[in-house]
């Protein structure tokens, strides 16, 4: 079995990690690279393997940067089988086409081909299978999957790939029966052997979803770092901070910005403010959710109860409208979305992107960035390069839509409603891998900054006691 990193290494963003046993090729994510200045030559180029030898493909949730180069794929020839949860296939059916849109028109804009066509997606929906969390999938040969709960955002999985191998560690090359009936009857004894991918895990607990799954007799793992040298805020903490961020927005008069990412974030946000005002914790105030991306997503949450935490269940089935309350206006259109500049402030604005890279929130900011009485609350990972992490880090002046705007307002993070797992989470989930007999053989350390990347494998060799490297692009492994 070898592993090869193609995306996601040392990098956030464009996760794409290729498993080849010999006779069968699998992909685990095929995402968009994302915020930095060379982003999209990076998703332009071509794959670094043949998409016309890639038998499966196993996604592990709906996020852009791990799903953006899926239509791609089928167009330069992939036709195997693609196997995710339910609910990320429903995510993804909204997800793929609102991507498609702002490609077409950053391909406009910069006089070339778009990345992918209708034709492209369309030729990609029609290849995806949705499964059940822990059902199996037999491809044959002694190799299963199974998708276990991330926790990160709705349908997010941890992927489980098992093998059978000789007890010298050789792979079996071939999926016949009858060549593993040969081994077996032979001197030399075949074992299960286990990969596990991370995907993206989330930060537990949360308001709406289940903890993240524990691993255990993992011979290797593969495990994302975007908060690899950092530890949030506790969830109490974070909730009386953002209490805060409304209440000093209504104190000054002003407008509070809140950059969302569409999946998950804007959902965990709509929760808790429902629960604020259901508990008279914050006063009436006007909230905009201005994504038509974010109202489309949320409407695919309310079809995939399954997926959450008993709280929220109860709380649904108690008659509560999770995502909804007093005061909250969902501005589909782009009419509706003008609009909110004619309410007077305070207000509060929840808009995507979650990254500033695009999005209504643009507009927003043009806006009230220069209000020294308004504020912008991140309260999700802004990427190295991206407008997110520019007025984040500071600056007092930043372009956005070819315009020069000050940055006056207030500018607050609140890194507790990350969706991803901080550095205690990440260790701890890699120490639950431990397999009867001793540790895996090897930790992965992929989907972070370098720095981040680096520092975890560090603490997973220090504090573990596991082997760990942070792989750069393009390394390969035999396991």
């Amino acid at each position: 079995m070898k592993l090869i990193f193609y995306g996601g290494a040392r990098s956030v963003t464009g996760a794409n990690y290729l498993l080849d046993t010999g006779t069968v090729k699998m992909l685990i994510d095929c995402g968009l690279n994302q915020g930095t200045k060379y982003a999209e030559d990076l998703n332009y180029q071509p794959f670094n393997y043949n998409p016309e030898e890639i038998d499966y493909v196993f996604v592990t949730h709906s996020h852009i940067d791990h799903i953006g180069r899926l239509p791609k794929l089928f167009k330069d020839g992939f036709r195997g089988k693609i196997y995710t949860t339910a609910a990320t296939r429903d995510l993804m059916a909204v997800a793929l086409p609102d991507n498609m849109k702002q490609i077409q028109q950053e391909a406009k804009e910069n006089g070339h081909a778009p990345l992918f066509e209708q034709k492209d997606l369309d030729g990609l929906t029609s290849l995806v299978q949705g499964v059940n969390y822990y059902e199996p999938i037999d491809l044959g040969g002694g190799v299963k999957v199974i998708f276990h709960d991330a926790g990160h955002i709705l349908g997010s999985s941890i992927v489980e790939i098992q093998w059978k191998a000789v007890s010298s560690f050789q792979f079996l090359a071939s999926s016949k029966n009858s060549d593993l009936q040969s081994l077996e009857t032979s001197n030399q004894k075949l074992e299960t052997r286990k990969i596990y991918f991370s995907g993206d895990l989330g930060n537990s607990p949360t308001p709406l979803l289940r903890p993240s799954d524990t691993i255990n007799g993992a011979d290797y793992v593969v495990v994302e770092s975007a908060y690899g040298d950092r530890v949030h805020e506790a969830r109490e903490e974070r909730r009386e901070k953002l209490i805060s961020a409304i209440e000093d927005t209504i104190k000054h008069e002003g407008v509070l910005m809140i950059p969302s990412f569409a999946i998950e974030r804007t959902q965990e946000l709509l929760f808790e403010l429902n629960e604020f005002f259901n508990a008279n914790r914050i006063p009436k105030v006007p909230i905009f959710i201005d994504s038509p991306l974010a109202i489309k997503m949320t409407a695919v949450y309310q079809r995939h109860p399954e997926c959450f935490n008993k709280e929220a269940v109860y709380l649904i089935r108690s008659g509560d409208d999770i995502f909804n309350f007093p005061g909250l206006k969902m501005t589909a259109t782009t009419e509706e979305s003008k609009m909110i500049n004619d309410i007077p402030p305070p207000k509060v604005i929840i808009a995507g992107s979650g990254m500033s890279q695009g999005g209504r929130i643009l507009h927003h900011e043009i806006r009230y960035l220069p209000d020294p009485k308004s504020a912008i609350l991140f309260v999700g990972y802004q990427v190295d390069g991206s407008l997110g992490r520019r007025i984040q880090k500071g600056d007092k002046e930043v372009r956005i839509l070819g315009q020069s705007v000050p940055v006056n307002c207030r500018v607050e993070n609140l890194s507790g409603y990350s969706a991803h797992a901080d550095q205690p989470g990440l260790l701890k989930w890699v120490a639950s891998s431990k397999r009867e007999g001793g540790e895996p053989q090897e930790v992965f350390v992929v989907q972070g900054e370098e720095e981040a990347a680096r520092t975890l494998a560090n603490l997973v060799h220090d504090n573990l006691g596991i082997n760990a490297v942070a792989p750069a692009e393009g390394e390969s492994f035999d396991l």
